[in-house]
């Protein structure tokens, strides 16, 4: 025993250890935290988007931005704008204007609605808010369009408890175009639609009417870099889809559609645009009998709506 002692005393230095990390190890990490903290999960999701609303987050805060407000001009543009539920905040009818049907209809439906100023106006006021453009004494003024941000729409499905369903537009410029594309994500069940903040139609007077309404109930994000977007998507868990007419599967062979899904439409001419194309995960075709070389971006997206929710 003492020659024992002597060979461990004869050691110098320090000794080589775990330095506590094994009993570190096998101690417990505490309790399970619930859903709704667990990074990813749904309820996170919804938990954060409700988080958001309680907290009156405007998608202007968020960076999505808004449009500048727009003035409708002319008897009957204005006239159709009210029928159809165009968002304005002024109706300006110039001083002893010719009381007509048109200008009667007006007055009535800017009263029926509530929430319209009216105002009247000397028409060389007119004639300076609209640069000298054919007013014929009314004119519409529609407030600023405020964008959701992309990331709202993921929260829109998340709530729901399903796959998220959202169409993006590449280079297309015709805000009736946006309004059709918005009409049909409405009508099968998709969450939103996503535009590029340039070169690109944004929710316009024109978006609006062609949109019957389906614009007060459908979101509109806007995206500072659109490729950058459906990346962040991609990570999401997104499939992103890009319409093509030389794509590599056919319509009805993406069984994508039935998941989460990023359905990415470009311009009747042109297309998608390169890096965006390349960003997709998948390019599909539509198959058309009749020999069409393209399809406008409205009804090209209705159809492939219409396949997504036929699969879900």
């Amino acid at each position: 025993m003492a020659a024992n002692n002597r060979r461990m005393s004869g050691k110098k230095g320090a000794q080589v250890g775990s330095g506590g990390k094994r009993r570190r190890g096998l101690e417990g990490k505490g309790p399970t935290p619930p859903a709704e903290m667990r990074k990813g999960h749904v309820k996170q999701r919804v938990a954060a988007a409700k988080a958001r609303r309680a907290q009156s987050r405007t998608p202007q805060r968020r960076g999505a931005g808004r449009s500048t407000s727009e003035l409708v001009v002319g008897r009957n543009p204005v006239v159709e704008a009210l029928r159809e539920g165009v968002p304005a905040s002024t109706l300006y009818v110039q001083q002893f204007i010719d009381n007509d049907e048109r200008v009667r209809e007006a007055l009535q439906l800017a009263a029926e609605r509530g929430g319209i100023n009216l105002m009247e106006a000397p028409r060389p006021e007119l004639d300076r808010m609209t640069n000298g453009l054919n007013h014929q004494g009314l004119v519409l003024q529609v407030p600023p369009y405020e964008y959701a941000h992309p990331e709202d729409l993921l929260d829109a499905a998340a709530e729901e408890g399903g796959d998220p369903l959202v169409v993006a537009l590449d280079g297309v410029t015709d805000p009736r175009n946006l309004g059709a594309v918005v009409r049909s994500v409405s009508a099968f069940g998709g969450h939103g639609v996503i535009v590029p903040e340039r070169r690109s139609a944004g929710m316009t007077a024109g978006a609006w009417k062609t949109s019957a309404g389906a614009a007060a109930r459908t979101p509109v994000a806007r995206a500072t870099n659109l490729t950058r977007t459906l990346e962040a998507y991609k990570k999401a868990g997104l499939t992103v889809v890009g319409l093509a007419a030389d794509g590599e599967v056919e319509l009805g062979e993406l069984d994508a559609l039935a998941g989460p899904v990023a359905i990415v439409v470009g311009s009747e001419g042109k297309g998608l645009s390169r890096l965006v194309g390349e960003t997709c995960d998948v390019r599909v075709r539509i198959p058309m009998p009749g020999g069409a070389e393209s399809l406008n971006a409205g009804v090209a997206a209705g159809i492939v709506l219409y396949e997504a929710a036929r699969r879900r």
